[in-house]
Formats: C-alpha cells, structure tokens, sequence
C-alpha cells in the first residue's frame, strides 16, 4: 500500500469510530439517523464517490417496509442510506455478529440501533423478537438478502428465505433496491488511484407484497430484469 491507500484507511477507521462513539452518546433515534447520514455523506465524499438513484420516484415518501439489497461492497448501506435521504422512511439494519465483533465496525454497529443476527444460536426468536420491537418503534427493517457480500461474478448471489419471513412476520410491504455498480471496484478505484468524480448506480424497484408467495429472489430479479 503506498501513503495515500494507508492514510484513507487510517481516515476511514478513524471516522467510523468516531461515529460509533457519538451514536453510543445520542438521545434518540432521531440523532441516531442523522449522525448515519452524516457519516455516509463525509466518508463518500472523501472517496471522491456520489450516489445516481435511478427511479427515484419509486422511493415512498413514508411507511414501513422490509428494504432489501443485493450486497457487493462495505459501502452499500451508505449507499443505501444516502439514496433514501429526501424521505421519512428510516430504519435498522440487519447485521450479521462478526460486524458487532469487528475493529472497524463494531462500535458503529453497536450503536447505529442495528439488529444482530446471531446464526450460531439454537433458536431465532430472540433475533424476530428484536424485529418486531424495531417495527412497533414505527422504523423500517433493512437487511442483505443473500446473508454476505457477493463476491462471485454472479449480478447477485443466492437469496435466504429469512428476509420473507421477516416481511410475513411482521407484514411487511417489501421495498427492494438494487446497486447496479459494482461498489467493490468502485471502492478499489477510488482507494488505489484516488480517481475523482466517480458514481455509484442503485436503482428503486416497484413495492412486492409481503403476501406475494413467489420467492423473493425470483420477484427482486423480475423487479431489475436480471437474468
């Protein structure tokens, strides 16, 4: 790594813990959300990186949904926050407990009022239990349907089916959103080279009923046209 990659990773750590502690100090959830953007805004300005919302009309003013994501990058739920910044819908994410545990992230997740996803425990009721109690607070439930990162050449990797379970539990309308660009180049170029003016692509699908019995996977690739 040559100076300017180590000293935007030092930049980067440095400022995800510094958000991590000032959400660990905010009042209410309302400073949570604000301190979330704030974050996502300066950390992708400072990689020189903004966000295209293709149709953004599609983007509910308000209500509560289940958002769902493909997952390529570290950055897609700054990309995610960013794109929904001009309406009222606001929400925890759904994180996976090696985040809790992480140097770099785990402060931020800790304290970002996000919903840990324990996949070793012997039962998952603690897990819905928590997301019920998020949807009687009157927020959103955000989560990666294929459970991790997509790191293969396919556009998105397997869905599980606990993100419509999460959607039928709670009945919730299911919001999908994919990142076109693929956000781990994106994050590469802007790392490495420190290219300026570059973008990222996610674009806003047509609302799926948490009723709809058609798997999730098959409706979110009609929803983009994803062979």
């Amino acid at each position: 790594m040559n100076f300017k990659q180590i000293s935007i990773a030092i930049y980067a750590t440095y400022l995800t813990n510094k958000y991590g502690f000032k959400l660990k100090k905010a009042k209410n959830e309302e400073e949570k959300i604000k301190l979330r953007y704030e974050y996502a805004t300066i950390l992708l300005s400072k990689l020189n990186i903004t966000i295209d919302v293709i149709n953004k009309e599609k983007i509910p003013k308000d209500g509560q949904y289940l958002l769902v994501s493909n997952h390529r990058s570290i950055l897609d739920p700054l990309i995610v926050e960013v794109a929904l910044q001009d309406s009222n819908i606001t929400g925890s994410w759904v994180a996976k407990k090696e985040l809790y545990n992480s140097f770099f992230f785990g402060a931020f997740t800790r304290n970002a009022g996000s919903i840990l996803l324990d996949r070793e425990a012997s039962n998952m009721s603690k897990f819905f239990k928590d997301t019920k109690e998020v949807v009687k607070q009157g927020k959103s439930i955000y989560i990666f349907p294929e459970g991790t990162r997509n790191k293969t050449d396919n556009v998105i990797g397997e869905f599980k089916e606990g993100s419509r379970i999460i959607a039928l539990k709670n009945r919730l309308p299911i919001l999908p959103v994919f990142i076109k660009s693929n956000a781990h180049d994106v994050l590469k170029e802007a790392i490495i080279n420190r290219t300026e003016n570059l973008s990222i692509q996610i674009e806003i699908g047509d609302i799926i009923e948490y009723k709809d019995k058609t798997p999730l996977e098959e409706n979110y690739k009609s929803r983009f046209n994803i062979k």
